[in-house]
């Protein structure tokens, strides 16, 4: 038992590095869409690639990613301490609030890439390429009369290694997958067992596509000493939840989603600590929650809906109906598509993020989904949809329905 609760928390642990490996590299694509990281002269040197401390705290108080500027080094303090950042010249171990430069190690090419950065970035890569597979062994499955989200059995698992020349046998496939276990990538559906080349379920823990918070995991560092690690990556699919994928977090001072601006009574949405896999919350296959802002944050209900009457699939397919039908294609980055779909059927958009690829594509509140990729949804509730869109390719091509004015 001892031997079990060891094994656990060094996979726990191993599981937050990989978050925090995650949300600094999210960071880092944001800080260079933004250009704050560029190429900066100093001393009559040039520093290629690198970013003003001062100025970045700036932008994570401005972006609400942070409450304080002292909340904000500690959290860059906390990259620098996971060899995510850097000073440039490598003088101070210390990141502080002042006109000093640092870098993201990716970006001069320092990072660490050891043993377990190796099987970190193997794992993501599998499961990027599992989440996109038309035929995925990822599936909602039972054990014991309990379903699991996104489960597959270890045997089945081993197969589509072999088959996708990710491993050159079995006894390699199966060393892999427990080299995945033991770096906390994947694990037991009820985490009672190793991995085994048998019938018994597991799950991926860390789900890499899901935008991340800074905030998150200083708190998670805080629990290390005393709880383990208890690691957020799992996805939501609560009835609360809606399915949410958005580029960048919002501006309010509050840091809800609303889903529509000119409505000034709509109740917006944060979220709390993450849930656990085998509450089969479905969460948009690792794109954000609505943010994440602290360990007291209140998961509240959504959002009412936008609809100003309920519309039935009979009206929306009646001969003359008051829509205009239109073919949108989203292009996902990094970080989702953008926007929020509700409704049992027919499924409707909710909410969409102003800068996303979904509102870059043309998608608005209050359109009908009818395709996706070329199959109909329409008499499909919102969590079918979801499943659709973010098992499918990057791109998704909606047709949709979209009331006269």
């Amino acid at each position: 038992m001892e031997r079990t609760n060891s094994i656990r928390r060094k996979a726990m642990a191993r599981q937050h590095k990989a978050e925090v490996m995650i949300a600094g590299e999210q960071l880092r694509l944001r800080l260079h869409d933004g250009k704050l990281i560029k190429d900066r002269r100093y001393h009559l040197r040039t520093y290629p690639n690198c970013f003003v401390a001062q100025e970045l705290i700036d932008w994570l108080v401005s972006h609400k990613e942070v409450p304080d500027r002292a909340t904000a080094v500690c959290l860059m303090q906390h990259l620098m301490d996971n060899e995510i950042v850097h000073h440039v010249c490598d003088k101070r171990p210390v990141f502080k609030d002042a006109k000093l430069l640092y870098r993201f190690r990716k970006d001069d090419g320092t990072f660490p890439f050891n043993t377990e950065v190796k099987i970190f970035m193997r794992g993501q890569r599998l499961y990027e390429h599992l989440i996109g597979d038309k035929n995925s062994v990822l599936q909602l499955r039972e054990e014991h009369g309990v379903a699991y989200q996104r489960s597959f059995p270890g045997c089945q698992l081993i197969d589509w290694l072999l088959q996708n020349g990710e491993a050159e046998s079995r006894s390699r496939g199966l060393e892999l997958c427990r080299a995945l276990q033991e770096h906390g990538i994947i694990q037991h559906v009820v985490k009672k067992h190793d991995f085994f080349d048998s019938g018994l379920l597991y799950q991926f823990c860390i789900n890499f596509r899901r935008r991340r918070r800074l905030s998150e995991l200083l708190h998670e560092s805080e629990q290390d000493n005393d709880e383990g690690v208890a690691v957020s990556t799992q996805e939501d699919n609560h009835s609360d939840s809606p399915f949410v994928l958005r580029r960048n977090p919002p501006q309010e001072a509050n840091n809800g989603f609303p889903s529509v601006k000119s409505n000034k009574d709509l109740k917006q949405v944060t979220s709390g600590r993450r849930g656990s896999l085998n509450s089969l919350q479905l969460h948009s296959a690792g794109f954000p929650p609505l943010v994440q802002l602290s360990p007291a944050s209140v998961l509240r209900c959504n959002p009412e809906s936008v609809l100003r009457r309920n519309v039935t699939c009979e009206e929306l397919m009646a001969p003359g109906a008051p829509f205009i039908k239109k073919v949108l294609t989203v292009i996902g980055d990094a970080l989702g598509w953008g926007f929020v779909v509700r409704g049992m059927a027919p499924c409707y958009v909710q909410a969409v993020d102003p800068g996303s690829p979904a509102a870059a594509a043309g998608v608005k509140v209050r359109q009908f989904v009818c395709q996706v990729n070329g199959q109909c949804v329409l008499y499909l509730d919102y969590r079918t949809v979801s499943r659709l869109v973010m098992t499918g390719p990057r791109i998704a091509v909606l047709e949709i329905l979209e009331p006269l004015k």
